[in-house]
């Protein structure tokens, strides 16, 4: 029951977001590199950060640590939905946040200098590939739900790491969002706030995970997502492109943009494939273990 009232509290709260955006005009204009041609409202992934606050004000006791970091970033990431900002500014916050989910999870007590520095390099690198996979209806909110998903089952089945509602919740966050971007004219974009405060979450609960089980084969539920981002960094860098401005490389944007696949078609391949990868990655962990 409760989990249908958070469902609705959740999608009452999009649409008062859209009569928002709707009045002060945050919409997301195509331009040569967007895989779009229609002007369509932008920031509707700020139900991820909100979907964060409903739990919190039920845990208000714990998390917050990781509330005040996913309202930081969600912040800096609105306003440049709104009006750019510095990569400065971006990056300085989104390091920040991570510290504050990486002091809670005890990583700097519990974990040598060198992996520290390692498992910095890996949250940023997940934020950024999250957002520069942003491009396409309904890939952001299909992969999150696989990951999500994912990380459910372990938590039920295999181990069990964190307060089931915790994973629960951006579900939810996350079908109402696909249900106004799932179509063939988006009813809204997930914006930088959408994509990048739910990939903060995606991260503080796999590095939970990886702390509980000391295995860093959770990783691979980032496989699909981690594999696109390198393979178009690498061949951007061959190309001898500037790899911090936007294009239209990525794997997922060839598929739409080039073959012509219709975008939740390319999608929901995205979303099957890491799915198809998370069952292998459970399996071999079950497997390992026992």
């Amino acid at each position: 029951m409760i989990y249908t009232i958070i469902f609705l509290i959740l999608f009452i709260i999009e649409l008062l977001y859209f009569k928002v955006a709707d009045k002060f005009n945050i919409i997301d204009k195509p331009n040569l590199r967007s895989s779009h041609t229609e002007i369509t409202l932008r920031g509707g992934g700020i139900i991820f950060w909100f979907a964060a606050l409903l739990y919190f004000t039920q845990n208000i006791q714990y998390n917050y640590f990781f509330f005040t970091g996913i309202t930081l970033v969600s912040l800096v990431s609105f306003w440049d939905d709104i009006q750019s900002l510095s990569n400065k500014i971006r990056i300085s916050v989104h390091f920040l946040s991570i510290s504050l989910i990486f002091y809670d999870l005890g990583v700097f007590s519990n974990v040598s200098i060198p992996w520290v520095v390692l498992a910095y390099i890996f949250a940023i690198g997940i934020i950024n590939a999250y957002n520069f996979m942003d491009g396409i209806n309904g890939i952001t909110g299909l992969y999150t739900i696989v990951i999500m998903g994912s990380l459910w089952y372990v938590n039920k089945y295999v181990q069990l790491f964190v307060d089931v509602d915790f994973i629960v919740y951006p579900i939810l966050a996350s079908v109402v969002f696909l249900f106004f971007n799932y179509r063939k004219k988006a009813k809204c974009f997930a914006g930088d706030v959408g994509s990048i405060a739910i990939a903060f979450w995606i991260i503080y609960l796999i590095f939970k995970l990886i702390l509980n089980t000391n295995s860093i084969i959770w990783l691979l539920f980032l496989a699909v997502y981690g594999v696109d981002a390198i393979c178009t960094i690498l061949h951007r860098l061959y190309l001898k492109q500037n790899i911090f401005e936007a294009h239209r490389l990525h794997f997922y944007q060839i598929l739409s943009n080039e073959y012509k696949i219709q975008h939740r078609l390319v999608a929901l391949i995205y979303a099957i494939v890491q799915s198809l990868i998370s069952i292998v990655v459970i399996f071999l962990y079950q497997k390992i273990k026992n």
